[in-house]
């Protein structure tokens, strides 16, 4: 693949604060032209951290970020027109309408589209007399997403897009933002929405602790973590009656008085195993749930791994705010 068709690029990154608390320990990661990247983290991983410089709202205090083949920082200029930014609060004046919202943004973005197109493709078009004031709370998150998009931006920086969405505003904008990857839009995500990150990512980074714990697909972060097999013993029966558990590939088992789960990493031996058995024996499994490893079982596995093995009480403290999906 060509230099130029990562449009961003991290290497060696760190952010300190006063006091010299590192928010952001060297990372390194990549987005390529026309794909969805999302940045995951528990609270105080370092996401929001990472988008400033990105952003170039602050310098890095070591190791170098690029954003178009540019240093967003000391090249804002040449790095801004071609961005597009959505912030997880827009805080526009409240007694302004929702068309001239768009109108006063659309003066401070050089090309910009026209501010009715922009509406309609967030579902606004029959708000544009509204004042901001009167919106609901996903109201305001569409509109925050319409100005980000008034520049027709190459690259697209979303902080919890769907943030107070309800399901069907959440579809909606997972839509919009697969048809912008799609026209070749590059796209960096932060959610808390991990179903949010299986559906859109094409990649993705779980930060811990101001370093990447985990990169990939998201399949390959899941593939990692074991699938799970669920189901109530019928009367009569023990866990000990069941085939070896071992010979159909169970790497582990926990029993709660009479529901048995299992994990393993070869779902579908295992799945046939325990079902062959129920079949052979002429009993009903009731509750029987057989799944394959989530993102969210992945990333509160990889942040519970990590917060383990922390020595810093700080970071360990902002870790152990659970990420909530």
């Amino acid at each position: 693949m060509r230099d130029d068709e990562y449009v961003i690029e991290v290497s060696g990154l760190r952010r300190v604060y006063g006091g010299g608390f590192e928010a952001v320990r060297g990372i390194d990661f990549s987005v390529r032209r026309g794909e969805v990247f999302a940045l995951l983290g528990t609270n105080g991983a370092g996401k929001t951290s990472t988008v400033e410089l990105l952003e170039g709202l602050a310098p890095p205090a070591g190791g170098r970020v690029r954003v178009l083949g540019h240093d967003p920082y000391t090249e804002r200029a040449a790095v801004r027109p071609r961005t597009g930014v959505m912030l997880q609060e827009g805080g526009f004046p409240s007694e302004l309408t929702v068309a001239e919202t768009a109108r006063m943004w659309a003066g401070c973005v050089s090309g910009a589209r026209p501010e009715a197109e922009v509406l309609a493709l967030v579902g606004l078009a029959d708000r544009a007399g509204t004042r901001v004031k009167q919106l609901s709370g996903g109201e305001r998150r569409r509109l925050d997403l319409a100005l980000a998009l008034l520049g027709d931006p190459e690259v697209l920086f979303l902080d919890e897009p769907t943030t107070g969405l309800d399901a069907e505003g959440r579809r909606e904008t997972w839509e919009l933002v697969g048809a912008l990857r799609d026209a070749g839009t590059s796209v960096l995500l932060t959610t808390h929405y991990l179903e949010e990150a299986e559906q859109l990512a094409d990649r993705l980074a779980i930060l811990h602790q101001g370093l990447i714990a985990a990169t990939g697909t998201p399949a390959e972060v899941t593939e990692a973590q074991p699938a799970r097999i669920s189901f109530e013993l019928p009367d009569g029966y023990h866990l000990g009656d069941l085939p070896p558990l071992a010979g159909l590939g169970v790497s582990g088992h926990e029993v709660d008085g009479r529901l048995v789960r299992l994990r393993t990493r070869e779902l579908q031996r295992a799945a046939t195993g325990v079902l062959a058995w129920a079949a052979g024996a002429g009993v009903e499994l009731r509750r029987l749930d057989v799944r394959s490893a989530s993102l969210e079982e992945a990333f509160l596995r990889i942040a519970r791994e990590a917060s383990a093995g922390s020595a810093d009480p700080v970071r360990e403290t902002a870790a152990a705010k659970e990420y909530s999906a």
